[in-house]
Parts: C-alpha cells; structure tokens; sequence
C-alpha cells in the first residue's frame, strides 16, 4: 500500500494539514477526494488509509485516538461493502444506459417514417420521443394511385412498448395497400395479430386513413384513436376528424366501420397522437382549441415547416420537458 500514488497524495496532504500550512488545501483536497472516488477508494479503505498516514507521519498518537481509529475503521466496513456494491450498480446502469442508446437507435431506424412524395398533397410529419425509445409509429405511403396514412401509439412505455410497436410496422408492412385495403380491413387485421402476441397490459390506438385523388375522397377508421382535425378552406373553420372503434388488442373480433369525408381545393387533415393533446403546461393540460390555434398561426408554412412549427412551440409550452411521445401529421391539398 506504501507505493500506491494515491496513498503518498494523501500522506503528503495530511501532513501539510497537520503542519497548518494551509495553502490551497481545499482544491488539492477537492481533486484527491475526485481522484479516489475515481480509483473506486472505498470509505473503510479511506479510513484505514488515514490510519496508516498517521502512523507514519505522527510518533505520538495515543492508545485511546488509535483504538477510536481502528473503531471507526471497524464501523465503516458496513459503508464500505454499501459502497462498492453501490458502484457495481453504477457500472451495470451505465452499461444498460449504453445498450439501450444503441436499442434506441435500431428502432429509430426501423420505425423512422418516410415521407413520399406526392403531386396532390403537401405532406409534413414529425415524431419526437419523450424518452430514449418512443411508443409512436406513423407511415405514409404513395402507391402511385392513392396515399395511405397510419398513425399509432401504444398504450405503455420503455421496451416494452417499442418492441410491441416494431411488431405493427412489419405488420403493417405485409398487408397489401391496394384492393383490399379498405381502412376497416386494414385494422381488422391488425388487431388479430395484437390480440394474439402482445401482452393483455398493453394495446394500441391506431387511424388508418385512404386519400383517392380521383375522387377527392379521404376514407378512415380509428381504432380508439386520437381524433384528428380538418380544415374545410371555403368555410376557414376546423372540424374534429371523429371516428369510433375499440383500440387494437381489447378484444378478438373487433369490426371497425369506415368514415369518408370528401376534400376540396385548399382543405387540410392533421393527425396526432395524445402526446399533443396531453401536453402539459403551467396553467395544465393543453386543450384541442389552443392546437388549432397554433395550426392557424403556422398554416400559411408548407406542411413540413408547419409541423416542426408546431411541435417546437408545444415543446416550449412545457419547457422542452417533454412527458409523452410526440407525433403530428399535415396534409395540405
């Protein structure tokens, strides 16, 4: 122990301190203290490292200050086998802090949506976690003919739920988009594959939307989701975009009936989940009418300007702490 560096830093320590030579004791004690803990000294080694030190650096200690050291040395044992065990759990947390960034950024980029490109619609959608690993999931697909919008959100947090909803997207992936994809269908499939494999904890909302071009015909079912909104541009007024279905996952079986709403030059839908509509500010919850003021404020923007518009003001609205998923879709025609 004699040769430890940070045994002779600290003799050479408590020796000026007994000296009273008191120049930059308090850094140099700082930095000792930050370079111990480092080295994982634990406070029973401390101790008996003091001891030590003082053996060497004073030839007249007494009977009773030693017996109290050893005393001491003795009581902090306890402290010491808490402490190392303390810092085993430190490095196990660091070490699953580090698999779960690495978790995150896989399923950052499996369920990272895409915007397509598309002739009749401006189209913007964002989607930000609250913590590392989101419950959010929303697709936008463009089969040339028609464009198929998805958004979802698991009810649960954590793994858990990310891994539940990396399910959906390779699900949702092996349902055909065209001829049977009716927006009834589409979640009547679904909701079998929830209901057999994924924990009776948890379920999913989900709006399944179908835009026609030709016929100017938005089609949709929700199963329990979040309603979104539409802009009617001749009338310059917003209208929930309403539909009612159980959420996916509650019960085998479920059927889910179609909506249509027929959209004209100008007209918008904007789709979200609950993290938007729950966000919590100051004065509490945010309501539906303060969205559609803050759509409003941003709708002249092209749709993916608009949404980051939106999403950053309901961010600083609770002071970037954000308490769930956030997600928002803009659709202008």
């Amino acid at each position: 122990m004699e040769d430890q560096p940070q045994l002779i830093a600290y003799r050479n320590l408590l020796m000026r301190y007994v000296s009273q030579d008191s120049y930059s004791m308090s850094e140099d004690s700082e930095l000792l203290s930050g370079a111990l803990r480092a080295r994982g000294v634990s406070p029973d080694d401390l101790v008996n490292m003091h001891i030590d030190v003082l053996k060497n650096v004073s030839s007249n200690l007494d009977n009773a200050t030693l017996r109290s050291l050893y005393f001491l040395s003795k009581i902090m044992e306890g402290y010491g086998s808490e402490y190392r065990e303390h810092q085993t759990l430190k490095n196990r947390q660091k070490q699953l802090d580090t698999e779960l960034d690495v978790a995150a950024e896989v399923q950052k980029a499996l369920l990272e949506g895409k915007v397509p490109a598309c002739s009749f619609a401006d189209i913007g959608a964002i989607s930000e976690p609250a913590k590392k690993m989101s419950g959010d999931y929303y697709r936008i697909v463009n089969d040339g003919g028609r464009l198929a919008v998805t958004i979802a959100d698991i009810v649960g947090k954590g793994i858990p739920a990310a891994m539940c909803m990396s399910m959906i997207k390779y699900a949702m992936d092996s349902l055909p988009e065209n001829s049977q994809g009716a927006p009834p269908f589409i979640l009547s499939s679904l909701n079998r594959v929830v209901e057999r494999n994924v924990d009776p904890s948890m379920f999913i909302t989900m709006f399944y939307g179908v835009y026609d071009p030709l016929s100017r015909v938005f089609s949709f079912a929700s199963a329990g989701h979040e309603p979104g909104f539409y802009y009617s541009a001749s009338k310059d007024q917003f209208e929930e975009l309403e539909a009612r279905g159980l959420s996916l996952g509650l019960a085998p079986g479920t059927r889910y009936k179609e909506y249509s709403r027929e959209i004209a030059k100008g007209d918008m839908l904007f789709l979200l989940t609950d993290g938007v509509t729950e966000a919590r500010t100051d004065n509490g919850f945010i309501e539906r009418k303060d969205i559609v003021d803050l759509i409003r404020q941003s709708m002249h923007l092209p749709a993916a300007k608009m949404v980051k518009q939106i999403i950053y003001e309901l961010k600083k609205m609770q002071h970037f702490n954000l308490h769930d998923d956030f997600t928002f879709i803009a659709m202008k025609f």
